[in-house]
């Protein structure tokens, strides 16, 4: 793997195109990779993100499950007093 940089390495089988090509058929490419491509978008030629399928079986994170559980104080926004300051930063 000598002389490659992983910064610009593109998965095999990807399908590789710019960010106006992305924007203009973002929904045949998206058909694309529910089908289980991938796509790579380019800016400058240099790629920048990938559209990967949505792992099966995976749910998205619910909100909210330790609401009522934690309880934020009334000063939790309040500027830190000068002695607690300079412990945070170390002084």
């Amino acid at each position: 793997m000598s002389g490659l940089s992983l910064v610009h390495w593109v998965p095999p089988m990807s399908t590789i195109v710019n960010v106006h090509e992305a924007k203009t058929h973002l929904s045949r490419l998206l058909e694309d990779v529910a089908a289980g491509g991938e796509v790579v978008i380019a800016k400058a030629g240099k790629p920048v993100a990938r559209l990967v399928p949505v792992e099966k079986g995976v749910r998205p994170k619910k909100l909210g499950l330790l609401r009522g559980r934690i309880k934020v104080p009334a000063n939790f926004n309040a500027p830190l007093s000068p002695d607690e300051l300079a412990d945070f930063e170390g002084r």
